[in-house]
């Protein structure tokens, strides 16, 4: 499919090098277990998943900031879905 030289960002805990939480900092010699592998294929990588990281979802086609305007008498509209 074209996408096995995809280069890979590592999706885990801010905290530590592993997939835990409770394992701060730098460890030396530990074992980290790959949940899931997913394709972000537009932006051209792979994310291995590792523990309970969420990620956040993609942005849409068209940004929100495409209905934002700014109104003769200086209100703003377009911030809230219903504007």
């Amino acid at each position: 499919m074209g996408y096995s030289n995809l280069p890979i960002c590592i999706a885990k805990t801010h905290l530590s090098l592993t997939y835990d939480p409770r394992i701060a900092g730098r460890p030396r010699n530990f074992i980290i277990t790959v949940r899931e592998v997913r394709l972000s294929a537009g932006a051209g990588f792979l994310i291995p998943m590792t523990g309970a990281v969420m990620t956040m979802p993609g942005l849409p086609r068209v940004p929100a900031s495409r209905n934002i305007r700014l109104l003769p008498d200086g209100s703003i509209a377009g911030l809230m879905q219903n504007d």
